[in-house]
Order: structure tokens, then C-alpha cells, then sequence
């Protein structure tokens, strides 16, 4: 009876370390480091950016190596520019797995859309994510994205639309950065909804780059309780974009 007693205690000692110690070797030692903030200055892609489903290598948006020079006219700006290929949509939620802190990042590169430019304003302006395509470093992670929480098979896209034009000043046009705070309506999980956004936008080499987050409430957007069993998801999150404007 003692040597039985001995081991089913020596057992239960084994799964309450592999209850903490597990996640926590998980976290720090095997999960990758979640991708830094989305800026206009560094992007870290890793493996967390999907274009056209396809998860994208690392890359690095550089700081500005030309600007354009002080005397030129900013009506050579005025017209429509398009979204670019790598520019890169997602989202950011803070996780805890075991009593362990992490983050949860996913990101795509499939997104449409423009902006136009008329004298000193960006009068409109919108951009169109395909959700289907969103990848993180976990593909359990993704699936429940894709069908519990974002239910993309019914909601396959979100929309920014741009509803205050911006004013833009006379040094946004020679490659200083402009920051401004926005409205436009977000839709999301089939909800639209005027939303605030603080944006900053850099002209570099003839390429307008565009950064900023949205702060999205669950709740506020009918969008389930991620959380499931041992992982606890905050009530919220950040949709984050780097968007790059061309001609």
C-alpha cells in the first residue's frame, strides 16, 4: 500500500510540473517571439506574413533615402494611389497559457484598395483585407480564427473607408513624417462602425507608407470570446496596418 501510495503521489508530483513547466518551456524556449509592432520603420515578417496565403520571409522597410526636393509643386501628387503588394494587415491579442504570458499575432498581405491625393488633402481613401488569409506562427490558432472567432467563411473581408479627409502639411511632401488622428467606418465580422485612428504616413521615394492600429473590442464587433480551456484571451485587441501607396 506505501509503495503504491508512493507513486501515485510521484505521479501527480510529474503532472503538476508538466502542467507549469510545459507551457512555460513552450513559451520562452521552443513558441517563436511574437513579431514586433507594425511601424514605418522596421516590420518584422518572420513567418507571420501571408500574401496570397503564401507566409512571407523576413524583410525590413527602410527608413527614407530620398526625399523630394522643397521647390516641387504638391499638385504632382494629386491623383489616386494604389495599394502595394507588401503592405501588411493583422492582428495582435495578448494570450495566457498556463499562467503564462504571450502574444498572438496574425498578418496578411492580401489587401486592395487606394487613396487619393487633391491639392494639400487625402480626400479618400480604403482598403479591403481578405481574412481568409491571415497566418500566425500556429495553425491551431489560425483555424480557430478562421471559424470560431472570425467566422471567415461568412466574413470573408474587412473594409476601412475613409470618411474625414486629412490635411496634409508642406513638409508631409518632402519626407517628413505627418501624424494625424482620423475617423473612417470599419467593417468587421459583418459590423460597421465609425471608428478613431491614429495614423502616421511618410512620403519615401515616390511611396506613400501608411502606419497605425485600431483598437477592436470583441464584444463591440459580435465577435466570440477567444479564450478556450487553458488559453485566456484579453477582451480585445489591435488591428494593425502598414499600408505603401504607389501610382
Amino acid at each position: 500500500m506505501k509503495k503504491w501510495m508512493r507513486r501515485l503521489v510521484f505521479g501527480v508530483v510529474l503532472l503538476l510540473v508538466g502542467v507549469v513547466v510545459g507551457p512555460w518551456v513552450y513559451i520562452n524556449l521552443i513558441k517563436q517571439d511574437a513579431p514586433e509592432a507594425l511601424t514605418l520603420d522596421s516590420v518584422s515578417t518572420s513567418s507571420t506574413i501571408a500574401a496570397s496565403s503564401t507566409v512571407a520571409a523576413s524583410s525590413t522597410v527602410a527608413a527614407p533615402s530620398t526625399t523630394v526636393a522643397p521647390s516641387t509643386t504638391t499638385s504632382e501628387f494629386d491623383g489616386e494611389w494604389k495599394i502595394a503588394s507588401d503592405s501588411v494587415v493583422g492582428y495582435r491579442v495578448k494570450e495566457i497559457l498556463f499562467g503564462q504570458s504571450s502574444e498572438g499575432v496574425g498578418r496578411t498581405s492580401a489587401i486592395t484598395g487606394s487613396l487619393t491625393i487633391a491639392g494639400r488633402q487625402v480626400s479618400a481613401g480604403r482598403f479591403v483585407v481578405d481574412m481568409t488569409t491571415l497566418k500566425s506562427d500556429s495553425s491551431r490558432r489560425d483555424r480557430q480564427v478562421n471559424t470560431r472567432i472570425l467566422s471567415t467563411s461568412t466574413y470573408p473581408t474587412a473594409k476601412f473607408v475613409l470618411t474625414t479627409p486629412i490635411d496634409l502639411t508642406p513638409e508631409s511632401f518632402t519626407g517628413t513624417d505627418l501624424a494625424v488622428e482620423t475617423v473612417g467606418t470599419l467593417t468587421l465580422h459583418g459590423v460597421t462602425k465609425d471608428v478613431s485612428v491614429s495614423l502616421v504616413a511618410r512620403l519615401v521615394d515616390d511611396v506613400i507608407e501608411v502606419s497605425g492600429n485600431i483598437q477592436i473590442v470583441f464584444a463591440d464587433w459580435s465577435i466570440p470570446d477567444p479564450s478556450i480551456a487553458a488559453i485566456v484571451v484579453e477582451d480585445r485587441g489591435l488591428l494593425e496596418f502598414l499600408l505603401r501607396f504607389t501610382r
